[in-house]
């Protein structure tokens, strides 16, 4: 297992696969999920990619520390995770919450993406989904996590494909019945309580950015993403019919497909644009 520590002492999980010689691409999951979200991810993006999956703090094998969760701080987990797998720059792939680190990783940080995919996110939070994230909290901290399990499921999971998947929730999150209440109501308050302020940066992302969403997502519904795409110039929207929130597992398909062809043109634009600075840097 390969930890490293944060810039506050938090310890963070992290595991590479893939094509050691391929791009690296960096994976981050959602509010309490745990790297082997992306299991179907690292699979289909093996024989081409390095692959960088993290367990966000609190969620996975990563510390769960009692007292203050940021989404800042998770940008910084994984610049960390980077630095300490000795990866300059790569491709960022975020989910739900997930999405939203990675937004500001791609502000804070732009010099270490290549490209950057916001898959089932949003810019920013209604008081609808506000009060029903406290409500999760509320009930995992009184009754624990299994207090919440059968409600949030129905809003992660597409109604066809509920009972097709409900052996695999726990990769999803709120549903993982063994991960500590206080570790899941510090990242639904990192959620709530996030500086909005970094989306007036959205417009200044230069890299290629894949907005992905699901018709049939009622957490983050395709509104968020095409108000993500319409923000960022370099952004491209995607619409995958039939999909809910929880669609890298549920259409893991056509969501590997997206994602890799995707992938295939922002590493060819990253790598004209490395020949084009180094031959600029030779000829000064």
């Amino acid at each position: 297992m390969t930890y490293v520590r944060s810039h506050d002492g938090t310890r963070i999980h992290y595991s590479k696969t893939g094509n050691p010689k391929g791009a690296p691409i960096l994976f981050i999951q959602g509010l309490g999920a745990g790297k082997a979200g992306w299991a179907l991810q690292r699979f289909a993006t093996a024989p081409w990619y390095q692959a960088i999956a993290l367990d966000n703090r609190g969620a996975g094998r990563s510390d769960k520390p009692h007292g203050e969760y940021t989404l800042e701080q998770m940008a910084d987990d994984a610049i960390a995770v980077l630095d300490h797998a000795d990866i300059e720059t790569a491709h960022v792939v975020g989910a739900s919450m997930g999405g939203a680190i990675s937004q500001i990783l791609a502000v804070k940080y732009p010099e270490r993406t290549r490209s950057i995919t916001l898959a089932c996110t949003a810019g920013a939070n209604h008081p609808w989904r506000e009060e029903l994230l406290t409500s999760w909290k509320d009930n995992a901290l009184a009754g624990g996590m299994g207090a919440m399990s059968t409600e949030a499921v129905r809003w992660v999971i597409g109604p066809r494909s509920f009972r097709r998947f409900l052996p695999a929730m726990g990769w999803l999150g709120p549903l993982a019945l063994g991960r500590p209440s206080h570790a899941f109501a510090n990242q639904v308050d990192a959620i709530l309580n996030v500086d909005v302020s970094y989306a007036d940066d959205l417009e200044n992302i230069e890299v290629p950015v894949l907005v992905l969403a699901g018709n049939q997502d009622i957490l983050t519904p395709r509104g968020d993403s095409e108000e993500l795409a319409e923000r960022i110039p370099t952004a491209e929207l995607v619409v995958i019919s039939g999909a809910a929130h929880g669609f890298m597992i549920e259409h893991a398909t056509t969501f590997n497909r997206v994602l890799l062809e995707f992938l295939g043109r922002a590493e060819t634009a990253w790598n004209a644009r490395t020949a084009e600075t180094e031959s600029q840097l030779r000829s000064a």
